[in-house]
């Protein structure tokens, strides 16, 4: 058969060991017995054909001794034929015998029995691997315990042989062990083969015996269902294994399970949608389809990180157990290094792409699922694998960091030539304010790991001696035990405060297009107000910024507030003062109906215009409202209690007093509301 050649695996299982059978047929009739392969790493004597051995070696054994050598089959015609068993016990005596020989001249003559028992495990063998049987390896317990024991008694055989193989005595017995040997490998090597395979095809695999109840447990767990292989196939795949590695078969045995996990591993991850992309295809590709290649790949690599890989680790460990625990770590070690070299050239076609702002999360996203991965390969790898694939991926986690830095600093830029010729209209919160504090705001979900990306770049985006008083600030809160007062100075940290401080000077710009002072603060106090509620909503941002922070900036809006009320009621409150209405004691009417009738017109006007301004936080527009009841209305019912008399009922009274002190109420009320009154004051223009 040769040697490493893969049956179809639409082949049944007894086709594919018939098809191998057949092989090993041909080679038979070739050589009058049974050859197999020879493979260099393992030295041999001249290959020579079992018939040819038996013959050489009757022309070196006297007729006496062969008919009365015990275990001589074929001269025990008088007496019962010897059992496997006996002449094992004959062969564990000759191993003992010649493990305590240390040199060639202490050998003893090599008996008979040797070639009836490496008959007798050529027989053995014949009963899994010639053309015409069905017996497969795990159907029959203790024959695959004959077998297994049996191979192993020649293959130490063998290796004893072979310490002596200059000396002529063991000659033919070397070449006999070893193709005995030979022929068992071979065999081994293709059932395991077969078993891996069949591993593979879930109609292949073990039916369970469970009801509905344990699909469903299955269908739940995606760590039992991965990689499904039953206890009974994996203690025929470890008994395989270890005959084959102690007989020196490492290499062939690592190689064919190797490949087949390999493939299963594979199929595993096309089975979650996995589809291996170019650098070319990802650079071509526009954002949105790039997007969902991106959230697949995420959710393949974590399923890989979570599910394949242990389940992977299991499994080898469970067919190369403790005492080949070095293999186990190679095996699982390479196939770990396969799947990192499967993901890392679409993350690192990511970290090259166009930097722009809708793609920091997702950069983020594939951040931190590196980050994921590194961890499990570290739990699950030996060190120096863990490190050596710990190397490759933080290369590209670095590279994806530095566009992620990038990415965000141009978030800076976007701020600072962001001008507009035109105002929102009615003051109304700025779409820069909005994008801005909404970017930041989603930033902050990663916040621990922007911390992290800028920890490790900060050195070449940022000037860190601009820093240092306010660290000195900071040491000083931190002695007066007001830990939490100012922002936290890592560099993340200084970055968004950056941004805070040019979105403030870029709105600031933007509140001296509006002509009418009030409007200006309007815009101010909307604009401060939504910042401060986006960094309260957000505890990573609050804890970025600080308390001082967000103190200063309800100061602001104290001081935006009062200075609103200062340009708009304090002309109004003129027209209510009591000064000058009075001359000895006597008022003056006229200047009286001139107060009522500015005061008139003045509410008229503020309603007209401040009704489609807009105050959109309702806790804002409420004490906006509520601040100027409190001044405008005592203010008024005091004026009116005092100089309502003064007209007489009627025509006369309904034209200068045209509102009463709920009225004043009402028209407070109807203020901010946006558009609602915005209609009917342009038509009165």
């Amino acid at each position: 058969m040769e040697k490493n050649s893969f049956p179809s695996k639409s082949m049944s299982f007894n086709d594919r060991r018939n098809s191998s059978k057949k092989e090993n047929s041909t080679q038979l009739s070739k050589s009058s017995s049974f050859s197999v392969h020879v493979d260099s790493r393992h030295p041999q004597p001249p290959l020579r054909t079992f018939s040819s051995i038996e013959a050489a070696w009757n022309l070196t054994t006297s007729s006496d001794e062969k008919g009365t050598e015990n275990g001589d089959v074929e001269g025990q015609d008088n007496h019962h034929q010897p059992s496997l068993e006996e002449i094992s016990n004959q062969i564990d005596g000759l191993i003992d015998t010649l493990s305590s020989v240390e040199e060639s001249s202490d050998l003893p003559e090599i008996p008979r029995v040797v070639m009836t028992y490496a008959k007798m495990v050529q027989s053995e063998i014949e009963k899994y691997d010639s053309s015409e049987s069905t017996l497969k390896f795990g159907q029959d317990r203790d024959q695959d315990n004959m077998l297994v024991n049996s191979v192993m008694r020649v293959s130490k055989l063998s290796n004893l042989f072979n310490k002596f193989s200059s000396d002529e005595k063991v000659s033919l017995s070397l070449s006999l062990t070893t193709l005995v040997v030979q022929r068992a490998m071979a065999f081994m090597e293709e059932e395991l083969r077969v078993i891996l395979e069949d591993s593979m095809n879930p109609s292949k695999r073990p039916e369970s015996t469970d009801s509905n109840d344990s699909k469903q447990e299955e269908s739940e767990n995606d760590s039992f269902k991965y990689p499904m292989i039953c206890e009974e196939t994996i203690s025929n795949m470890r008994r395989l294994a270890s005959v084959m590695i102690s007989a020196g078969y490492e290499t062939e045995c690592c190689q064919v399970y190797s490949v087949l996990r390999r493939n299963a591993f594979k199929e595993a991850m096309l089975q979650q949608g996995f589809e291996k992309i170019s650098m070319d295809e990802v650079h071509k590709m526009n954002w949105e389809p790039l997007e969902g290649h991106i959230s697949n790949w995420i959710k393949i690599v974590k399923y890989v990180a979570n599910v394949l890989l242990p389940g992977e680790k299991k499994l080898c460990d469970s067919v190369f157990s403790d005492e080949h625990s070095s293999i186990s770590e190679a095996m699982f070690s390479n196939l770990a290094r396969s799947a990192v070299i499967l993901f890392l050239s679409f993350a690192e076609a990511i970290s090259m792409t166009k930097r722009s702002a809708e793609r920091l999360f997702k950069v983020l996203d594939i951040y931190d699922t590196l980050t994921e991965l590194i961890n499990a390969l570290e739990k699950l790898c030996s060190k120096d694998c863990a490190n050596e694939l710990r190397s490759e991926l933080s290369c590209v986690r670095r590279r994806l960091g530095e566009a992620a830095v990038c990415i965000f600093c141009d978030l800076e830029n976007s701020i600072k030539y962001d001008v507009a010729r035109n105002p929102v209209p009615g003051g109304a919160v700025h779409p820069l304010t909005r994008y801005t504090m909404n970017y930041l705001w989603y930033a902050c979900d990663f916040k621990e790991t922007l911390e992290e990306v800028f920890s490790l770049h900060h050195k070449n985006e940022l000037n860190l001696e601009a820093l240092e008083p306010r660290r000195e600030n900071q040491e000083e809160n931190s002695r007066g035990n007001n830990k939490n007062s100012g922002p936290k100075q890592t560099p993340f940290a200084v970055e968004l405060m950056k941004i805070m401080s040019l979105l403030d000077s870029n709105l600031e710009s933007k509140s001296k297009l509006y002509k009418d002072p009030s409007l200006r603060y309007i815009f101010l106090m909307n604009n401060g107000r939504y910042i401060l509620q986006k960094i309260k909503e957000s505890a990573e941002i609050h804890d970025l910024v600080g308390n001082d922070f967000c103190r200063r900036r309800s100061s602001e809006l104290r001081g935006y507030h009062k200075s609103y009320q200062r340009e708009t009621w304090s002309r109004v409150l003129q027209c209510l003062n009591q000064e000058g209405l009075q001359v000895n004691g006597k008022v003056q009417k006229p200047v009286l109906k001139e107060r009522f009738k500015c005061f008139n017109q003045m509410l008229d006007e503020i309603h007209k215009t401040q009704s489609s301004w807009v105050v959109s936080d309702e806790q804002l527009q409420s004490e906006l409202r509520v601040s100027i009841s409190a001044v405008m209305i005592p203010a008024y019912r005091s004026f009116l209690a005092r100089f309502g008399q003064q007209f007489t009922a009627g025509r006369q009274r309904e034209k200068y007093i045209k509102y009463q002190p709920e009225d004043i109420e009402t028209t407070i009320e109807g203020l901010f509301d946006g558009n609602q009154n915005l209609s009917m004051a342009r038509r009165k223009n």
